[in-house]
C-alpha cells in the first residue's frame, strides 16, 4: 500500500515553521554585529583614552624631567666641562697677574721712596760739604789776606828770601796780592831769574780772559 501524497493542508502546516528560524537567524546576525561594533567602539575609546592619558603623561614627565637631564647633559658635556676649566684657569693667571703687578708696585714704591731718602740725604750732605768749602775758602782767604798784609809790611830785603824760597806760581799769587809799591820792592830785591820767572806766571794768569 503506497503511502498517500501530501496534500496542501500538509504543505500548509510545515511552511509556517521556516520563518521564524531565519527571523531568528537575521536577529542573531544583527545582535552579533552590534555587539562586535560596540565591543571595537569601546575598544577603540579604550585605546584612545589610553594614548591620551600616555601623551600627557610622557608630555609631563617629559617637562618635569628636562631641567634635570639638562642639567646634567650640560655638567656631563665635555666641551662645558673644558670650557668651564679654562676659564677657571684664566681667572687663576689674572689673579696671580694682578698678584704680581700689586707686588712690583709694592717694590717700585719701596725703591721709590728709599731713593728719595737718600737723595735727600745727598743733598743735605752737598750742602753741608758746599757750606764747609765756602768756610775754607774763606778762612784761607783771611789767612792769604793775613799773610799779604805781613809781607807788606816787611822789609824787601827780608820778604825777598821768602818768596825767593816760594814755587814761582805760589810766589806770584802773593805778589799779585800785595800793593803794586810793596810787590815792586820785593821783584827788586829778587835774583833777576826768579824775578822773571815770577812775572812771566803774573803775566800768564790773565793772559787768556776775554779783553771785552
Amino acid at each position: 500500500m503506497k503511502p498517500a501524497k501530501a496534500g496542501p493542508a500538509a504543505k500548509t502546516k510545515k511552511a509556517p515553521a521556516k520563518p521564524p528560524a531565519k527571523k531568528a537567524r537575521r536577529r542573531f546576525g544583527r545582535g552579533s554585529l552590534l555587539l562586535i561594533a560596540t565591543l571595537f567602539a569601546a575598544s577603540g575609546a579604550i585605546r584612545f583614552g589610553s594614548g591620551i592619558a600616555q601623551a600627557f603623561a610622557t608630555d609631563t614627565g617629559a617637562q618635569d624631567a628636562q631641567p634635570v637631564q639638562t642639567a646634567e647633559e650640560c655638567i656631563s658635556e665635555p666641551g662645558v666641562m673644558l670650557m668651564l676649566k679654562e676659564v677657571q684657569a684664566r681667572e687663576k693667571k689674572l689673579r696671580e697677574g694682578e698678584q704680581l703687578l700689586s707686588d712690583r708696585s709694592q717694590a717700585i714704591a719701596l725703591a721709590e721712596k728709599r731713593i728719595e731718602d737718600r737723595l735727600a740725604l745727598l743733598v743735605e750732605a752737598e750742602r753741608n760739604l758746599s757750606q764747609t768749602v765756602t768756610m775754607a775758602d774763606q778762612a784761607a782767604d783771611e789767612d792769604v789776606a793775613r799773610l799779604v798784609t805781613v809781607y807788606e809790611n816787611m822789609k824787601p830785603k827780608e820778604a825777598a828770601p821768602l818768596f825767593a824760597a816760594m814755587a814761582p806760581d805760589f810766589a806770584a799769587g802773593f805778589l799779585a796780592r800785595m800793593r803794586p809799591d810793596a810787590s815792586a820792592a820785593v821783584m827788586a830785591a829778587l835774583e833777576p831769574q826768579v824775578a822773571y820767572s815770577i812775572s812771566v806766571i803774573m803775566a800768564g794768569r790773565n793772559a787768556g780772559a776775554p779783553q771785552e
